[in-house]
């Protein structure tokens, strides 16, 4: 007589635990979002050099005319926004339409070559206004803060105030 076993531990079931492995593997670890943010967060990289420190900000699409930068007691503020591309077509539009219609008796038309305002189907990108703060050291010298915008990246060169004084020894007479 035949003896049957039953296994049922899935770990024990090679093609049923493999299918199972790639199905958590593949599965999407994000939550779809169908709109996108107010605000964000964007990350920053701070870096220590012999002249001073480096701050570099991930601000893609930024345009340099939209950040703003600010040293306010001891902290160095960065702030700005990233409009989404639904906001801007939607402005888009509402200016074309208001080139179009010279005459405000008439009701505005949107024009049949009006690109019309994308939807959103999942958003992963961040938009919105951001704001970050870090607070400075004293050996910071504030007045030879400079910054630039390449790529995508704003690079902030924090150089160390060589006249202050932050550390001297001091010999016993």
């Amino acid at each position: 007589m035949a003896t049957l076993l039953y296994n049922s531990h899935p770990s024990l079931r090679p093609s049923r635990a493999l299918s199972a492995m790639l199905a958590d593997m593949l599965r999407d670890p994000q939550v779809p979002v169908a709109q996108p943010t107010p605000a964000f967060t964007p990350a920053a990289d701070i870096l220590e050099t012999a002249e001073g420190f480096e701050l570099n900000l991930a601000l893609p699409g930024v345009k340099k005319e939209a950040i703003n930068i600010e040293f306010l007691d001891g902290q160095l503020v960065i702030s700005g926004e990233r409009p989404n591309p639904a906001a801007a077509a939607k402005e888009a539009a509402a200016t074309a339409t208001e080139a179009h219609s010279t005459d405000e008796s008439k009701p505005a038309v949107v024009p049949a070559d009006a690109p019309a305002a994308p939807k959103f189907r999942r958003v992963e990108t961040n938009y919105g206004t951001f704001t970050r703060s870090f607070r400075l050291p004293e050996t910071v010298n504030v007045k030879a803060i400079s910054a630039e915008l390449t790529d995508g990246i704003l690079r902030v060169l924090l150089p160390f105030d060589t006249e202050k004084v932050t550390k001297q020894h001091i010999e016993i007479r």
